[in-house]
């Protein structure tokens, strides 16, 4: 029963850890987004 709620327990941790992994990867890819479109602006107002 010990090495079952440890599995469980360590299971839950990984799977909590990649969430924010994937939240925090989701941000960048969007700052990123935001820099590309700032720039598009600033040619766009060139031509």
């Amino acid at each position: 029963m010990k090495t079952f709620f440890t599995l469980l327990m360590s299971s839950a941790f990984i799977v909590l850890a990649g969430c924010n992994t994937v939240a925090g990867v989701g941000k960048d890819i969007e700052r990123g987004g935001e820099k590309v479109q700032d720039i598009a602006r600033d040619v766009q107002r060139k031509l």
